[in-house]
């Protein structure tokens, strides 16, 4: 054998490696890509629980909660809930709440006819079907204490300043979106959007004719 052919097999070998490395590589970051979706389709974000002690009856005993310091958004999505049950037993009571947890963007005259005209058909109960325990069976009824699961998914913070986290409802199908802004200087998160925690749900069975 030559110097030329010996050059040669040896380039030929060379080549062959590493198309054979690259291939493994490809492999790999296939096989990678592959787990890290299944990882994320499994583990798409984490839930905490909410306990409050009590349900505030007005403003001012919602003030006096821990979780009215409002740094917390998941804490303020579980007194989000508990200013929309309050509202379906007392107006005015409700709507001071809502506007406690809104800040520095208190309700327009169009959210107070939007909220108002969601609880025009006696449909009460949706906000109490976001406590754990309640379900139509029970005609939502919550068990004791009042626990809000609060879901918080990867693209819950794609944009700054705002969150949007998701609650279960007993009566729904799938979680409810409810955002949260941010205020910088004082590290609060305030309400921001919430219609569709007020969207329809199952009737409770006591309703249901079919039931």
């Amino acid at each position: 054998m030559g110097l030329f052919d010996s050059l040669f097999d040896a380039a030929k070998n060379a080549a062959a490696n590493a198309a054979r490395s690259a291939g493994r590589n490809l492999q790999n970051d296939a096989q990678g890509a592959v787990k890290q979706a299944v990882q994320n389709a499994a583990d798409p974000g984490k839930t905490v629980k909410v306990t409050l002690s009590a349900l505030p009856e007005g403003v001012e005993n919602m003030a006096e909660m821990p979780e009215a310091a409002l740094t917390d958004p998941a804490a303020v999505a579980a007194l989000t809930v508990a200013a929309l049950c309050a509202y379906a037993k007392d107006r005015s009571a409700g709507a001071a709440m809502l506007n406690f947890l809104r800040g520095p963007r208190p309700m327009s005259p169009m959210d107070e006819n939007f909220i108002r005209d969601r609880f025009m058909d006696g449909k009460d109960y949706i906000p109490r079907s976001y406590f754990d325990g309640a379900k139509p069976e029970n005609d939502y009824t919550p068990a004791l204490p009042y626990t809000v699961s609060v879901k918080e998914q990867s693209n819950s913070r794609e944009q700054e300043g705002y969150i949007t986290l998701y609650l279960f409802s007993g009566g729904g199908d799938n979680p409810r979106p409810v955002t949260f802004r941010n205020k910088p200087s004082t590290g609060q998160w305030f309400l921001w959007e919430y219609a569709a925690l007020l969207s329809g749900i199952r009737i409770p069975k006591s309703q249901d004719a079919w039931a």
